[in-house]
């Protein structure tokens, strides 16, 4: 799609400007928070460009601070915080206005597994007050634990779209079963005309049915080393996308 017209929340983006973005509230990917300010100063000063009245600014602030778990941080410059205080700090700035629709670019780059969670468990909190999300992320587990429905993109355009689980079924099949490359194999599993995809020095077998197969390449096939797993969207990206390294 080349062409079109956008509308948020009803209203033409190309002349509704001001009043779409009083209604959002954006998490852009670089923490662009004001060195010069405390962490409480940087929500309430950003509270004015959307003229909240000071008393009830403040009661925001206090209520966003413990939401983000920056109580104990509201004196602290933010310089001196780490990344992962950072995002949630600028999740909190941008739930200032009480968004209808909030906007994420990589939310959770660079953060370590317990911020990470922590970010998703207040992202599904905010989906179940009827917040609306859009996120653009490269995790696909990410991806899987915030979205109802997404889109798998690669070089601009829209390859696939659906629910993550509607996705992993219709591309992968709920299990993938994983075995070492061997000419033997291969040739067992071309005998047999089992499905399967050779990744480097892997063979991954797309299946609903792990046990079954399983059974059959130890005894068939004659290994001694398989692996089944449950699918993921990672797999259907790549399945997808391919493998290559991208610049």
């Amino acid at each position: 799609m080349t062409s079109g017209t956008l509308e948020v929340f009803g209203l033409d983006v190309n002349v509704h400007q001001r009043e779409i973005k009083f209604k959002m509230g954006v998490v852009p990917q670089e923490n662009n928070l004001d060195p010069d300010f405390t962490v409480y100063e940087n929500l309430l000063i950003f509270s004015r460009y959307f003229d909240i009245p000071e008393d009830e600014a403040k009661k925001r602030v206090d209520e966003l601070l413990e939401f983000v778990h920056l109580e104990e941080r509201r004196d602290t410059m933010t310089d001196s915080l780490s990344g992962g205080l950072k995002r949630r700090l600028v999740l909190a700035r941008a739930l200032i206005n009480r968004p209808r629709l909030l906007i994420l670019d990589e939310p959770t780059v660079g953060l370590d597994p317990q911020s990470r969670h922590l970010m998703w468990d207040k992202l599904k909190g905010l989906k179940k007050q009827g917040v609306t999300i859009v996120l653009t992320t490269h995790y696909l587990e990410e991806a899987s634990q915030l979205c109802d429905r997404l889109v798998i993109m690669d070089n601009g355009k829209i390859l696939v779209e659906g629910s993550p689980t509607d996705l992993i079924q219709e591309h992968i099949g709920s299990a993938i079963v994983e075995t070492d490359k061997d000419p033997k194999v291969i040739s067992c599993l071309d005998v047999h005309q089992v499905n399967y995809e050779v990744l480097g020095e892997e063979i991954q077998i797309y299946t609903d049915k792990p046990q079954e197969i399983t059974d059959h390449l130890l005894s068939e096939c004659k290994l001694t080393s398989v692996t089944a797993r449950a699918a993921t969207l990672e797999d259907v990206f790549l399945k997808l996308t391919g493998r290559k390294l991208r610049e």
